[in-house]
């Protein structure tokens, strides 16, 4: 099993490479398995679960995750975040809407050695789709 220190050092690694433009993607492992808790919905495989992640922060969001606490234990890591972005293009069906939206979220990591090997995302798809037919419906009726 992975050491606390392995861990960490892993984790810092990626989440510098996230949100500075890097190569995150690296420290997955090739089956890398995420799952959405909301809907079980499961992607596997480093190049989709890297493909998913940029497309909700620069594809469909400009969004970046303003981390707020990190913990890190040996070959588990769990992330607690705001994703804080600009809706700029259609997402389950809603026309972009340019609205700023924030969703607070956790992840938990699974590490073997120095590769992430799963990511499990506690986030409310529902709530984000609400706060864009919101922002939309405000759109429509102004």
């Amino acid at each position: 099993m992975p050491m606390a220190g392995q861990t960490d050092e892993t984790m810092k690694g990626y989440l510098d490479a996230l949100l500075h433009g890097g190569d995150f993607a690296e420290y997955f492992a090739d089956d890398v398995l995420w799952t959405t808790m909301e809907d079980g919905q499961e992607i596997r495989g480093r190049d989709a679960v890297r493909d998913l992640i940029v497309s909700l922060h620069a594809q469909l969001f400009e969004a970046t995750p303003e981390l707020r606490t990190l913990v890190c234990g040996e070959g588990v890591a769990a992330l607690e975040a705001v994703f804080d972005g600009r809706h700029i293009a259609d997402f389950a069906g809603i026309p972009a809407t340019g609205a700023h939206v924030r969703l607070p979220y956790t992840m938990f990591y699974e590490l073997d050695g120095d590769k992430i090997t799963q990511l499990r995302g506690y986030l409310s798809m529902t709530s984000l789709v609400g706060q864009l037919r919101d922002a939309n419906q405000a759109t429509v009726t102004s």
